[in-house]
């Protein structure tokens, strides 16, 4: 298996836990894989404030990791504008998510919460007639 498949693998095992992984359509996988990222966010941020480095490195690396997958599932093609801008997004996502763990600075982990939720949120406002539009296109 190569790093990207194996990174691939382990982006998508670690939302696992939401359940539905296999079954789900690409849209919810997506939704998946912002709650994954979310999550080991606030639970970085814990380690923050009770001085646990090793396991806030850990879960901001799992975050970046995820940012990476779905920076990768980006259709550019297909996506036009808004894929770039999502891509310029993600980028920044990472290098504040590298930032906060080599500072261990909450408010750019708060930053970064707000934007991947407000992608988050419209990501989950697309209608399923768009979701399946698309799908048979």
């Amino acid at each position: 298996m190569t790093h990207r498949n194996a990174q691939r693998l382990a982006a998508y095992r670690s939302v696992a836990t939401h359940g539905g992984v296999a079954a789900a359509d690409p849209h919810r996988l997506t939704l998946m894989l912002m709650d994954g990222a979310l999550e080991r966010i606030a639970a970085a941020k814990g380690n923050v404030a009770n001085g646990r480095t090793a396991d806030k490195c850990a879960l901001i690396q799992r975050a970046i990791d995820i940012v990476h997958e779905l920076r990768g599932s980006l259709d550019f093609g297909a996506g036009g504008e808004l894929a770039v801008n999502l891509d310029g997004l993600y980028d920044y996502i990472v290098r504040q998510l590298v930032r906060a763990n080599a500072e261990g600075r909450v408010e750019v982990l708060d930053e970064i919460t707000r934007l991947l939720g407000e992608i988050r949120g419209a990501w989950a406002l697309i209608p399923p007639e768009a979701r399946t539009a698309r799908r048979g296109a």
